[in-house]
């Protein structure tokens, strides 16, 4: 097994933990590898905010001659995570009275002004519930265009000529299926519209206001929406095209950006653009934890992240991907997945994403845990969340 420990705070044992679990996680990661289900796993777990399990199997490159093992301190994309990080931003906004979560949409972002956007309000966009069209409709509808792909579009008739580019409301004339509140429906698109609130509000980029307001005081220097040169020497390399993009970032190359590559950068990262590593990540739960604070340092008041923590959905129904789920448990912009299949506690809340990396934390047990398992392909595997979940916390002794 090709293994490397991370640094820790303490043994398992200090914390309450059964070591012996420990193996069995490893085993775990190691038949999925061997499956050719995941590339490999890296992973970092905290109790009482102190690090008691941390570390990485399998291989840095997709190329199965090149030796380099994963390491614990070695970076990914963190997909949708990006979504609970940003939701922080937008509760710090809220606690700071520049908004609130029931401000509608409209009343910030001009182009939802008008029916039927105009009963969209932060809140429903940041529980899934505004409507509008979620990530997986092209698979109820295979003629349905999504938001990304009427922005493509837009962006390929653009010209300067044109004025502003106005990718909002070009991407709303995809329109909403479904009344604000009726149903949960996973949509990223809303999130981007997060982020230009954000940028509306504050005058400065989302992804500026995140990494000033939130990953620079939680310490989490391995995170970033834009990976630099020493970054880029520690990511994971999931395929060709993504390994000459990282060695023309660690070479100090900088290609000719095309004129939409350039509109594309206009689009706010807030539904999934930072990369991290599995230690940062336990920082920004362990802020969550500790009711906002962190090493002293207050990102959110407790009122907040009691709020944010708390769930706030009953009785709407999810059908994405072919669920159905007539009573899904959410937060506010967190995840709190219940049913038979989860060990952890109930107060437990959470945060996935694509490709795959999870988040969960465990107010009741002051746990929390963090792991990347990049799949291979375009596949999607239960095991390698769910069934990890439930390994880490039946170590609880």
């Amino acid at each position: 097994m090709l293994h490397t420990s991370g640094v820790t705070d303490c043994s398992p044992a200090e914390v309450g933990y059964d070591t012996s679990r420990i193996e069995v996680l490893n085993a775990h990661f190691q038949k999925l590898i061997e499956e050719k289900k995941i590339q490999g796993a890296s992973y970092c777990v905290s109790r009482y905010g102190k690090t008691f399990m941390h570390g990485a199997v399998g291989s840095l490159s997709f190329r199965e001659d090149r030796a380099e093992p994963l390491l614990p301190t070695t970076v990914y994309s963190i997909a949708s995570i990006t979504k609970a990080v940003a939701s922080v931003a937008m509760a710090k906004l809220a606690q700071d009275g520049i908004l609130r979560f029931d401000t509608p949409v409209g009343t910030i972002l001009e182009p939802l002004n008008v029916a039927p956007f105009d009963k969209i309000d932060i809140y429903s966009l940041l529980t899934h519930t505004s409507g509008l069209f979620p990530d997986c409709a092209d698979l109820m509808n295979p003629y349905h265009k999504s938001y990304w792909q009427i922005i493509d579009e837009y962006f390929e008739r653009y010209t300067p000529e044109d004025g502003e580019a106005d990718w909002i409301k070009a991407a709303l004339s995809g329109g909403v299926n479904k009344k604000v509140g009726e149903e949960w429906q996973y949509c990223s698109f809303g999130f981007c519209l997060l982020g230009e609130i954000i940028k509306k509000v504050t005058g400065v980029t989302a992804e500026q206001y995140i990494e000033e307001q939130i990953l620079k005081p939680l310490g989490m220097k391995d995170s970033a929406f834009e990976l630099t040169p020493e970054l880029a020497k520690r990511t994971i390399i999931r395929n060709e095209r993504h390994e000459t993009r990282l060695n023309a970032i660690i070479n100090g190359n900088q290609p000719e950006v095309s004129q939409m590559e350039k509109l594309w950068d206009t689009v706010s990262k807030t539904g999934g653009g930072l990369a991290s590593t599995p230690a940062d990540l336990i920082r920004f739960a362990n802020m969550l934890l500790g009711m906002g604070t962190l090493d002293g340092t207050r990102v959110l008041g407790r009122k907040t992240v009691e709020k944010i923590t708390t769930r706030t959905l009953y009785g709407v129904p999810d059908h994405c991907w072919g669920a159905d789920n007539s009573d899904r448990s959410y937060g506010i912009g967190l995840d709190m997945r219940r049913g038979s299949g989860f060990l952890y506690s109930p107060t437990t809340y959470c945060h996935e994403g694509a490709g795959a990396c999870s988040m969960v934390i465990d107010p009741t047990e002051q746990l929390a845990a963090v792991w990347f398992v990049p799949f291979v392909g375009d596949n999607w595997y239960a095991e390698g969340l769910y069934n990890v979940t439930n390994i880490i916390w039946s170590g609880l002794t």
